[in-house]
């Protein structure tokens, strides 16, 4: 129903000079499709105030209500032209009034928990990029087909969205880190199991496919009213260091059904992990954190392992976030397994030690459109040592990529397995008495199938060689320092 106005409003944005790529026809369309959400929103609940004899107070002034701006009506409900601003007008309204006035809600909020602050977080991460004002009414009107009001709308235009951080997913530059294939969230949520009273976090939020998948996953175990108000207010929370990930990240969760998320704009690696309170902690965390990342020294302080890789400073967190008992599902990149380094060492000590590494999942490469790395999932519980870890070597039968993506389907058996930690062709259990206790080497090889062979890519071999010459030249320049 509304797949063609999503068309319209990418056709517009694309012949706009000030956006340049689907990373900006999402974020624009986010703003957007915020401020005629926060009107639907306003709307319903005004009018359910009236029907209880109430008045309802707005949160917008009247003069930045979406109705009054973007789509004023004339008196038989048609978008009247005469008084709705284009052009230079509509510019300078919303980039001199619109957006700073938005922006003082952060002020204004009396928490982080409202939807006040989010109002005022998102207004102040990003800018209208829309340098015609004439494009800006066009878009404004294809939004205005979009309607809100009940959940078949709802979940149409969530999927909209969905489609659209695939995209900007694919389209390259940073949009990958954004998207996590959905059969694959799906699959580790299965696995984990998070229920209705437990808590969720993903502090690498990114769009927040996590979130948003996992709602979806415990709405279906919901039974009364105050179910659904626990997974409103009291389940989902996460991080995003990120401004145009935080801002997706809010409209998708809003699209799925959460109206004021628990999503904080922060650099979650800022925070040391010593400051964590039980307080804090929470029952699951799914996550697929950026790696090949570098955080600076300052950043690596705030952990107890040090190493400049973002990925193994995440994992650190996400043990230290998780409660005793807490379960947690991590996307990692595979060579995390067999490093060397004595971070990477470490690490997998930490994990085996204080953790049931129960299941790894091993996922080949193209699992991650627009990324030639090879990955594995960790599932794990906090508490008790590993006493022994299932791997599943995942083998599609074919090679996986933008025109035969990852389904839910492909991962049907490793679901099903993982239950009773089976024995099959491609899965196998390894006793923790088995592993190097020098190097707690966690290669996933196949006992029937010998040795996995990682066949890298260019793109792999390429990168490591970039890091490489980084070290050695971090190494020559200290040894300059002596001389």
């Amino acid at each position: 129903m509304f797949e063609q106005a999503f068309k319209n409003i990418d056709d517009i944005l694309h012949k706009d000079a000030g956006c340049t790529s689907e990373l900006d026809y999402t974020e624009q369309s986010s703003w957007l499709l915020f401020l005629k959400y926060l009107e639907a929103l306003e709307t319903e609940k005004s009018q359910i105030a009236e029907l209880d004899d109430k008045k309802y107070k707005y949160i917008l002034e009247e003069p930045y209500r979406w109705q009054v701006w973007a789509a004023p009506r004339t008196a038989d409900g048609k978008l009247d032209h005469n008084n709705a601003i284009t052009g230079p007008d509509l510019l300078d309204f919303v980039n001199s009034k619109l957006f700073p006035y938005l922006q003082g809600f952060k002020q204004k909020a009396t928490g982080p928990d409202t939807i006040e602050y989010k109002i005022g977080e998102i207004f102040s991460e990003i800018k209208n990029r829309i340098q015609s004002g004439y494009n800006l009414r066009e878009v404004i009107e294809h939004v205005e087909e979009l309607k809100f009001r009940s959940q078949t709308e709802k979940h149409e235009l969530s999927h909209l969205y969905e489609a659209k951080i695939k995209n900007m997913g694919n389209a390259g530059r940073n949009g990958g880190e954004y998207y996590t294939p959905r059969p694959l969230i799906r699959a580790m949520i299965t696995v984990v199991d998070p229920r209705i009273g437990e808590t969720v976090y993903d502090g690498a939020v990114g769009s927040a496919g996590f979130l948003c998948e996992a709602f979806d996953y415990m709405s279906m175990q919901t039974k009364k009213a105050a179910d659904l108000k626990t997974l409103q207010e009291k389940t989902f929370y996460g991080k995003e260091k990120k401004s145009l990930a935080y801002v997706i990240a809010i409209m998708n969760m809003i699209l799925h059904g959460i109206e004021a998320p628990n999503i904080i704009h922060t650099n979650t690696l800022g925070e040391n992990i010593n400051d964590i309170q039980p307080k804090d902690q929470k029952d699951v965390v799914l996550a697929n954190p950026p790696f090949g990342g570098k955080e600076r020294k300052e950043v690596q302080q705030n952990f107890a392992i040090k190493t400049g890789e973002t990925a193994f400073l995440f994992l650190q967190h996400f043990i230290r976030m998780l409660k005793p008992g807490g379960r947690g599902a991590i996307v990692i990149k595979n060579t995390f397994l067999s490093n060397s380094d004595n971070a990477s060492v470490s690490l997998r000590k930490l994990l085996l030690e204080s953790c049931n590494l129960h299941t790894v999942l091993d996922m080949p490469s193209g699992t991650f459109q627009g990324a030639g790395v090879k990955t594995v999932v960790l599932f794990f519980e906090k508490g008790a040592p590993t006493r022994k870890v299932w791997y599943y070597q995942f083998d599609a039968g074919r090679n996986m990529g933008k025109t035969n993506p990852l389904n839910d389907d492909d991962l049907q058996e490793f679901v099903a397995l993982q239950k009773t930690f089976a024995n099959s062709a491609k899965s196998w259990s390894v006793d923790v008495a088995m592993i190097n206790a020098t190097n707690f080497d966690l290669s996933v090889k196949n006992p029937d199938g010998g040795e996995a062979i990682v066949q890298r890519s260019p793109q792999e071999i390429m990168d490591e060689i970039a890091v490489l010459d980084a070290e050695s030249a971090d190494v020559l320049a200290k040894i300059r320092e002596l001389l």
